[in-house]
């Protein structure tokens, strides 16, 4: 089945909590889980995944138990920080790269001036 790409900033809040209640709701029926499986599973009410797949809010915490019992948790990945480094911080970090090897220097005797071997 193509997905339908959602233009997300065309959408008001109630569209957007509706669209992801069915989502919810699509996922579960998938895996042929009723509300009490999914709520039971996710430590929550049945109401809470009832409200939640009506559209209406819930709890981000409640959102996400539900999305990680579901095994759902990859549509969080766009929440997830790159580090940029700038192309004048790679150079520099690109010169102070080990270029060579050295050797080893060994240890030089030390002279004991008190007569001890130890």
């Amino acid at each position: 089945m193509a997905k339908a790409s959602i233009n997300w900033y065309s959408m008001n809040d109630p569209s957007i909590l509706s669209q992801i209640g069915q989502f919810i709701q699509d996922s579960r029926l998938q895996q042929n889980k009723t509300q009490q499986q999914l709520a039971d599973a996710a430590g929550i009410s049945r109401s809470t995944v009832s409200q939640l797949e009506l559209g209406n809010g819930t709890t981000l915490l409640s959102l996400i138990q539900i999305l990680r019992v579901l095994g759902q948790l990859a549509v969080l990945q766009s929440f997830e920080i790159e580090q940029k480094i700038s192309p004048l911080k790679l150079a520099k970090l690109e010169q102070q790269k080990r270029k060579r090897a050295r050797r080893h220097q060994r240890p030089t005797n030390t002279i004991n001036t008190d007569g001890n071997d130890w």
